[in-house]
């Protein structure tokens, strides 16, 4: 590996970190945020639509502009925007001004869909051009961060530290990160010469029934991500009786399950192959789950978050990584993925937050049982080599 892929590597991995840490200064500040905003558990569902909103916006516009620009301009302008959405966050948080933290969320979702695809894109490449398995420890990145970011913010929120002095230090933070890991990323990859013939091709995906299985596994496992992300401080706080605390102390178990699935996922895939790790990672997940949902021990339920997160760590980038082997326009293919993961990032906080204010948040997660369910059936989808090998 020369010089410069090395430096890029570096670089992607700081910038997977770099979202990882915000989102998670983010989710664990949510019960003090909640409060300050004398907001339910339904309104919260709806302030948490801001952020679903704007992750969207941000992914459907991602690879058209990936295609266009390459990743370096739409990662540059995604994170970019992701830092500046922090900055209003806290502002909001300050002022106890909703209309103020849905704009910071819509703005951080924004920020993170539009450089989703093309940093899945800039990795995909790296994959490409080293030989090696690298997207779940990239992923893993990810994963870091929140792990980092939650235990910041489990010492902020019992040194009781005003939300908005976290997320403004958290702000600079990431600003100082994303200036220095952005000049190794390379010019050019991602972009297509051909728009028009492109957009053809993108229409064409759609009939793929591999790739729409691909992007339903996605789907199932960015909604047992994203469900941990949206609620689980607040599930733990409500539905199992813990303090503030305790719940950011669970949330940071299952960032740190999803860390080390993710950064023993190189070896596993390799070990056992995509399709046995993906369907132990729906079982994990489904057992998890059952346990938070079932049981009456806050300890268990604690300790059951970590089967949670083991089975939600390698769901998406394996299936993107698959997505992007399935045909030509590797850009495309992995839009069109993460484009179906989104949808889960769209209705799973308003939806749960629905069914939380009605019948209570433990009940709700039924929901995403079921879907986590249903990726273990379909989990052959990925095994995208061996369908090569045959045809």
């Amino acid at each position: 590996m020369d010089l410069a892929t090395r430096r890029r590597r570096q670089a992607l991995f700081l910038l997977f970190f770099l979202p990882g840490i915000a989102l998670s200064s983010w989710v664990t500040r949510t019960p003090d945020i909640r409060d300050r905003l004398e907001a339910s558990t339904g309104e919260m569902g709806w302030i948490l639509f801001g952020l679903s909103l704007g992750s969207m916006a941000g992914i459907l516009c991602s690879g058209r502009l990936t295609s266009r620009f390459g990743t370096r301009p739409v990662i540059a302008g995604g994170t970019a925007v992701l830092v500046a959405s922090l900055a209003v966050l806290s502002t909001g948080t300050l002022l106890s001004s909703v209309p103020l933290v849905v704009a910071g969320l819509f703005g951080f979702g924004a920020g993170v869909g539009a450089g989703d695809v093309a940093v899945n894109v800039d990795a995909t490449d790296v994959e490409r051009v080293t030989g090696k398995t690298t997207m779940p420890t990239l992923h893993g990145c990810f994963s870091l961060g929140t792990v980092a970011g939650a235990g910041i913010g489990i010492a902020a929120t019992a040194a009781r530290l005003p939300a908005h002095w976290h997320l403004a230090a958290v702000t600079a933070f990431s600003l100082a990160l994303f200036l220095y890991a952005i000049r190794a990323i390379p010019a050019g990859t991602g972009r297509l010469e051909e728009a028009g013939r492109a957009g053809g091709r993108a229409a064409q995906i759609w009939k793929e029934p591999r790739l729409l299985m691909i992007g339903a596994i996605v789907l199932a496992m960015a909604l047992a991500e994203g469900a941990a992300n949206d609620w689980l401080p607040l599930l733990m706080v409500d539905g199992h009786g813990v303090d503030a605390a305790s719940g950011s102390l669970v949330y940071t178990a299952f960032a740190a399950a999803m860390t080390l699935g993710r950064f023993g996922g190189t070896y596993a895939l390799d070990r056992f192959g995509r399709t046995l790790v993906v369907r132990a990672s729906a079982v994990s997940g489904a057992i998890g789950l059952l346990l938070v949902i079932f049981s009456d021990s806050a300890v268990l339920a604690g300790a059951a978050v970590l089967f949670w997160g083991l089975g939600a760590s390698l769901g998406f980038p394996v299936a993107l990584s698959a997505a992007g082997e399935t045909g030509p326009d590797e850009t495309a293919r992995v839009s069109l993925v993460a484009t179906i993961g989104y949808v889960a990032f769209l209705v799973g906080p308003p939806g749960l937050g629905f069914l939380g204010d009605h019948w209570g948040l433990r009940p709700a997660m039924l929901v995403v049982l079921a879907f986590v369910a249903c990726a273990a059936f379909l989990a052959s989808a990925v095994d995208t080599r061996r369908a090569a090998a045959s045809t």
